[in-house]
């Protein structure tokens, strides 16, 4: 299920390996991914292609609305109608290299319709580096510019209709837990607290498949972007672009992000948490 693969380590220490072109089916939404992902101590801590959602590629970014154009996979949220298979799976694919180093990873991507036409350009970039003795960041930013001549809506099921908070879209991490993952943030808990929240940083702790905690504490949020966060149904967080209202890409404009994820090992707690994602402690 893969093709061109890039790996990112920390000191020496493999920490992720970048699927570049993945060979999936259309309709999983084709785009690069990180899986798997793990803790200085070895520990995976994303999942790809699990039985539940089949789409759901590691960490990637992936939109189910572009334009109309389904660059998430699976079911298309239809308003009046609910979760239909359509034929309008896009594909997100890489286009070429600028930088490829084992601490960092820079290239271009296409942002693609069925029919191959190109909905939005991107720049990307990965890096790694050490946090501490148990810690490391992955640094994610990129830069999605529309045609000169033409807008382009995000949306999400939440804008096309689906209630429940379902505002997902944007950069995605689905997480793997072989116990129930806990989600927090310096001033909420749990999914329903944390879910559509614009808090500065969020956290997930969960356990490996080798039976080993770890936590993932996230920030970067946007301007106008909230967490879409999962611990019930499945263990996810995302960076959401267009939770409870479609965001236009103007046309010849960018829209830029720039995210971090902490990987540590162990069970954190709040004031850990908070010291690893540099932002507010809690009170």
């Amino acid at each position: 299920m893969t093709g061109e693969e890039s790996a990112l380590t920390v000191d020496g220490v493999p920490v992720a390996r970048y699927v570049v072109d993945p060979a999936v089916d259309a309709r999983h939404g084709p785009r690069p991914y990180l899986h798997p992902v793990r803790t200085l101590g070895g520990t995976v801590v994303t999942d790809a292609f699990p039985a539940d959602h089949v789409w759901h590629l590691g960490a990637s970014l992936a939109v189910q609305d572009v334009a109309g154009a389904n660059l998430w996979g699976g079911r298309t949220y239809v308003r009046d109608v609910g979760y239909t298979w359509r034929d309008d799976h896009g594909r997100i694919a890489h286009t070429r290299w600028e930088t490829r180093t084992p601490q960092r990873l820079a290239h271009h991507l296409e942002w693609r319709d069925r029919t191959g036409a190109v909905l939005l350009t991107e720049r990307r970039e990965l890096a790694a580096l050490r946090l501490g003795e148990r810690a490391w960041a992955l640094d994610v930013g990129y830069a999605l510019s529309a045609p000169a001549d033409r807008d382009i809506t995000l949306g999400s099921p939440a804008t096309n209709g689906r209630p429940g908070g379902a505002g997902y879209g944007g950069f995605f991490w689905r997480a793997v837990s072989a116990t129930p993952a806990r989600a927090f943030t310096a001033a909420a808990e749990g999914e329903e607290a944390v879910n559509g929240s614009a808090e500065p940083w969020v956290a997930l702790t969960g356990t490996g498949p080798d039976g080993s905690a770890y936590t993932l504490v996230l920030s970067g949020l946007g301007a106008g972007d909230r967490w879409f966060v999962r611990t019930a149904m499945y263990p996810g967080v995302c960076v959401a672009f267009a939770f409870d209202r479609p965001r236009v890409v103007s046309a010849g404009a960018t829209r830029a992000g720039r995210h971090r994820v902490v990987v540590a090992d162990g069970t954190l707690d709040r004031t850990a948490a908070a010291a690893l994602s540099g932002g507010p402690v809690p009170g």
